[in-house]
């Protein structure tokens, strides 16, 4: 992989000059590089100064991660398991074509801003479980020629469409909108022209005939609630009316001021709904029956209550309580819903094409040379167990598909075609053509997740991002920060060699007080000024909500108001920190007015921090003995009037 990466690093530079702005040993990085760092890491001011102060730090951490690999702690199984779980992490926001996905949503929102009303003729390749193609056939050139001829498309539906709903509602699927329909027939809806019939379509299950009966603006979705006297199986007519005089009697209720709730609670017969106090899901054009949709979106506004209407299903009483309308521009909130909308639904499998077709096209691939009838027979054997009739050359070891730099062998074609043979509706089993299509794909997205860094950048940065900062805090943990805090002899020669450095300025012993947002610290500030001196007890109450440090603190370091004065006794005035909103305050105890040295344990703090300091200063300068560091001043030059003139 490494060997691919550079080549690809560099082909980009050959296209496009990557300037050099520093190197460090045999390794260089550009000054486009170093900006796009820079950026990421800093939202201030940006002039030569910063500039010069973040490349010497950039510098510092490019010598550190060298180290680190050099020491190969970049072979550490722990890092490597860290990486790989990350790397699972971020990967499914990589797995769609991104311009694909944009372009699905640009197109689910302009279906969006219009209904249409659609009739559907259906003829099945399947019946009772056999595929039958010719009488299929035969159907749809009856149908056609009937169409043709001038007539009805209700008729034709009635008399040749499989579709179970068609003798009831005439082949009429009502109004649908974006998302109504399965991605493939909802493309054949939208690109046929209102009043017209489209070509015919073939599915895997059968031919489609669609009419755009007509189009409308989009209705939009809504919120209602409903109580529903359902009808029993085998319900007779008489019956039916006193279900509709109980209907009636509702509504007259609700009409003198009944609440809807607590009817709906009461007597619906919708169990979702009732135990909502009749209130439904959200729902928008092609999710319920005609009948009840119509009914529902024709209520004039929020709060009308609908008489009683009656569907298949049974009486309905429908109070609407909010009209949604499709919103009218693809704003951040609209693309983010329409974008979790396309990512679980059937249409993502588009942009999934797009990106088996980009892998196989860069990366390259082969079917290995064999005939596919002898394939099929292999297949049969050990799928069918049938005994082949011709002695084959194929085996479980023989290699059937290279993608890229990977093969795959007929044990891993069976295995996928063990899981994937049968047809999802138990129709049975796929033909084997359509096996391997399927197989193609799935060994295509595969290998693109495989190498998802030769195929996205972004990709690439953030592992890389990753595993170097994994490397850093590793190196930083073995060369700086585990010395600098157990070598305990060490710390104590620096503190005797810069004792007079550690002085205690004017400070006080002092509790200081962290609560988690400003509604708990008034109440506890207000319950700490009538005992002072019990805070460990009042403390105790908030065990989960208010933290505390007691010690020596230099007065710059206690939080108060402006306005307070710190004396012996004294409760500070609650600071809000606008970061994250937390409160702080304190607890004077005692006053320190002299300037005097602060012992080894009360400075070992301070110690440890500029020990620190002291090993990284004198540890970056042997990296850059061992790294020499060279910067092209011009490159340098140009990069600062650059970043300065935006």
């Amino acid at each position: 992989m490494k060997k691919l990466l550079t080549a690809l690093c560099l082909l980009a530079a050959f296209s496009v000059p990557a300037q050099t702005l520093f190197t460090y040993g045999k390794e260089a990085v550009s000054a486009d590089d170093f900006l796009k760092a820079f950026k990421k890491n800093n939202n201030g001011v940006t002039n030569e100064k910063v500039l010069k102060e973040y490349l010497d730090l950039y510098i510092a951490s490019r010598l550190k991660i060298q180290e680190a690999k050099e020491a190969h702690l970049d072979t550490s199984q722990q890092l490597i398991t860290d990486l790989a779980n990350l790397r699972q992490q971020i990967m499914p926001a990589y797995l769609n074509d991104k311009e694909g996905l944009n372009r699905l949503v640009t197109e689910a929102f302009s279906r969006s801003q219009k209904d249409v009303h659609a009739a559907h003729i259906f003829i099945a390749f399947v019946k009772a479980g056999m595929v039958d193609s010719a009488t299929a056939k035969k159907k749809l050139n009856e149908v056609q020629d009937g169409l043709s001829k001038g007539a009805k498309f209700e008729e034709m539906a009635k008399k040749y469409s499989d579709d179970p709903s068609v003798q009831t509602n005439g082949g009429d699927l009502g109004w649908i909108t974006v998302f109504s329909l399965p991605y493939e027939l909802e493309n054949v809806v939208y690109a046929t022209p209102a009043g017209k019939i489209a070509a015919v379509y073939t599915s895997k299950k059968g031919y489609h005939i669609f009419k755009n009966v007509g189009e409308r603006k989009a209705r939009g979705r809504i919120k209602a609630a409903q109580i529903l006297l359902a009808f029993p199986p085998g319900i007779s007519e008489g019956e039916k009316a006193v279900l509709k005089k109980k209907a009636d009697s509702l509504y007259r209720r609700l009409v003198a001021g009944d609440d809807f709730g607590k009817q709906a609670t009461a007597f619906s017969n919708d169990v979702i709904s009732s135990a909502s106090n009749g209130q439904m899901s959200e729902f928008g054009v092609g999710e319920y029956d005609a009948v009840f949709e119509n009914a529902v979106f024709s209520l004039p506004k929020d709060g009308a209550v609908s008489k009683p209407f009656i569907t298949a299903h049974g009486y309905h009483i429908v109070k609407r309580i909010k009209l949604l309308p499709a919103p009218s521009k693809l704003d951040a909130d609209t693309r983010d819903a329409l974008s979790r909308k396309v990512e679980t639904g059937d249409r993502i499998q588009s942009t999934k094409n797009v990106l088996v077709q980009k892998v196989l096209k860069e990366a390259g691939s082969k079917k290995e040379i064999f005939p596919d009838s002898e394939l099929w027979a292999y297949s049969d054997s050990i799928l069918g167990y049938m005994p082949p009739k011709n002695r084959l050359t194929i085996n479980a070891s023989t290699p059937v598909l290279k993608i890229g730099t990977q093969s795959s062998l007929a044990k891993d074609w069976i295995t996928y075609a063990q899981t994937a043979r049968n047809r999802p509706d138990g129709s049975g089993v796929k033909p084997y053509p359509q096996i391997w299509d399927e197989y193609v794909q799935a060994t295509a997205l595969q290998y693109y997740q495989d190498h998802l860094e030769e195929f996205n950048e972004d990709f690439r940065r953030q592992v890389t991002e990753f595993a170097e900062g994994n490397l850093f805090f590793e190196i930083m943990q073995r060369q700086v920060w585990t010395p600098a805090q157990t070598d305990t002899i060490a710390l104590a020669d620096y503190y005797q060699k810069h004792k007079n450095k550690y002085q205690w300025k004017q400070s006080a012993d002092a509790v200081i007080f962290y609560a988690s947002n400003e509604e708990t610290a008034k109440e506890f500030y207000k319950a700490l000024r009538k005992t002072p001196s019990a805070w460990k007890t009042v403390v105790n109450n908030y065990t989960e909500q208010i933290t505390s440090d007691s010690g020596r603190f230099e007065l710059g370091q206690i939080p108060k108001g402006t306005k307070d004065v710190i004396s012996v006794g004294a409760i500070t005035t609650p600071v809000i920190n606008k970061g994250d909103n937390t409160v702080s305050f304190a607890y004077i105890i005692a006053l320190h007015s002299k300037v005097e040295p602060r012992n080894f344990t009360e400075a070992k703090g301070l110690v440890i921090n500029d020990y620190q300091t002291e090993l990284e200063k004198a540890w970056i300068a042997d990296l850059k003995r061992k790294y020499p560091v060279s910067v092209d001043e011009k490159e340098w030059k140009d990069l600062v009037k650059k970043a300065g003139s935006k």
